[in-house]
């Protein structure tokens, strides 16, 4: 395990100028000028969730809003629950707050402290999810990081986001469409401006942001880094974070804890047969299956949990830490078979052709982790982050990327389908696997890191039989082979290393 994240820590180093170079990108907002800028003409936390306040808003004040008290609720039950189970499975193993403990929690004291506030750390454009609501164009999400901000305290920064999600266009707003906002956040590749220039630039009349108002808030998203385990003798390195979802009920005007899109409830599938086998009918039928391949599956609440646990690292063997684990099961103790899926995928194909990415129960598997919430920020980012987001309060630039290899890898797919809404074509809202970018971006990023090169996920097919079609794509760079990572010599995926 130390090996492993040895090679990610280098393989992070790698991928930096990569993803310095995509910060220009159109689509999402990310110098630390620019969005300090913003944070102050309508972009903070303060102006968006209690617009009579003009400054901006710590946490002490933030979760005393009436809109927020069952966010706050909601997160302190999820601490107690997280002691509960750990006091119940690990009675010995020291748990609580600061380093002299073998789990260090996180200070839940933070939430309320009027010496930490959730800063502006970054803005990006999903208008790749208009299937969700097309009405909407998709959406803008405004991402905050949890900040110290009493002076001397190191770090500064916490390791927890707060994500305001909104409808990327009022429904009811007829002066912009679909095609003109998306062509206003292409236009905004070519502006030339930095800093508080460039904010202004963004909220001109013309501009990508100048839509933006409070009223096109849909959910919150928070991700937090609720307990780390340090290396020991006695325990490997590990970190959970605590993800939930809570969107606004615009008549009590408060967010309310919902469940988490496609954040299958592995748990309560497991136990309860009849909801297990609801589950496997609705997603193994031909259409179902088939927006699953293409990443594009809603699943219905009813299978879902209003909470993810992500553990991070969990390398590339099958783990109980995966969402997925267990689900399917060829003894039958699962909620799928291998032989229910290889029969479902032989139906989809004959009703409607080819599928894109599944072709066999392990491509299944795979994507049934990566779907969820969960499973997705386990994969190719920075810890349990997919957007640490840029430090905005910093004198000078600390040399971090505000984004994962995940993110910066998707950007060709999320830019080839806001050209197609600008252009008024029909969009490919597909994508592939989370550890690799999706096909579309192979010029771009062959060679990188991101896709084939160095430290790029792969395959590892076994020496007889045959490659497993859902993966036989994820060759390495010339000069590079795929090697195995971690110590479960049988995975059947590992990382581009030098021969």
């Amino acid at each position: 395990m130390r090996l492993r994240l040895s090679f990610i820590a280098v393989l992070l180093c790698l991928v930096a100028p990569v993803a310095r170079a995509d910060e220009g990108n159109s689509l999402a907002v990310t110098d630390p000028g620019v969005l300090r800028a913003l944070e102050t003409r309508g972009f903070g936390l303060a102006q968006l969730l209690d617009p009579a306040r003009t400054t901006p808003i710590p946490n002490d004040a933030l979760f005393a809003l009436p809109a927020m008290t069952q966010i706050r609720a909601a997160l302190d039950d999820a601490f107690a629950r997280y002691l509960a189970d750990h006091q119940k499975h690990q009675p010995r193993v020291r748990i609580g707050v600061g380093p002299g403990h073998d789990v260090q929690l996180f200070d839940q004291a933070m939430l309320t402290s009027p010496d930490a506030r959730f800063v502006l750390a970054g803005i990006v454009n999903r208008m790749d999810r208009a299937y969700v609501a097309p009405d909407t164009c998709g959406e803008i999400r405004l991402i905050y990081r949890l900040t110290r901000t009493a002076a001397g305290i190191t770090p500064p920064r916490l390791p927890m986001t707060l994500n305001l999600v909104l409808r990327a266009k009022d429904p009811h707003d007829a002066s912009v469409t679909c095609a003109d906002l998306a062509g206003r956040w292409l236009d905004s590749a070519s502006f030339s401006e930095t800093g508080a220039a460039r904010a202004d630039r963004l909220l001109k009349p013309d501009g990508p942001l100048a839509t933006i108002t409070a009223a096109q808030i849909d959910r919150i998203e928070t991700n937090l880094q609720i307990a780390h385990r340090p290396k020991s003798d006695t325990q490997e390195f590990r970190t959970d974070y605590l993800q939930k979802v809570f969107r606004f009920d615009a008549t009590a005007k408060q967010f309310r804890a919902a469940p988490m899109e496609n954040q299958i409830d592995r748990d309560r599938l497991l136990a309860d047969a009849a909801l297990g086998h609801a589950f496997r009918d609705w997603l193994l039928a031909p259409n179902n299956l088939r927006a699953f391949d293409r990443g594009t599956v809603l699943i219905p609440e009813k299978f879902l949990a209003t909470s993810s646990l992500s553990s991070t690292p969990v390398g590339f063997a099958p783990s109980a830490l995966q969402p997925e684990f267990g689900l399917i099961d060829s003894e039958g103790k699962g909620v799928f078979s291998e032989r229910d899926v290889v029969n479902a995928l032989e139906r989809a194909i004959s009703q409607g052709g080819a599928l894109e990415n599944i072709r066999s129960p392990a491509g299944f598997a795979r994507r049934l982790n990566d779907i969820t919430c969960g499973g997705c920020h386990q994969i190719r980012g920075i810890g349990g982050f997919h957007f640490p987001g840029a430090d905005t309060l910093a004198e000078q630039s600390q040399g971090t990327v505000p984004t994962s290899p995940h993110f910066i890898g998707d950007q060709p797919r999320r830019r080839d389908i806001v050209m197609a809404i600008r252009d008024g074509k029909a969009p490919d809202f597909s994508r592939g696997f989370s550890d690799r970018p999706q096909m579309r971006g192979n010029n771009e990023l062959a060679g990188s890191p991101l896709l084939d090169g160095w430290g790029a996920t792969c395959y590892r097919p076994k020496q007889k039989g045959v490659a497993d079609k859902s993966f036989a794509s994820w060759t390495c760079a010339e000069g590079l082979a795929c090697q195995q990572v971690g110590a479960d010599a049988s995975s059947a995926i590992g990382m581009c290393f030098v021969k």
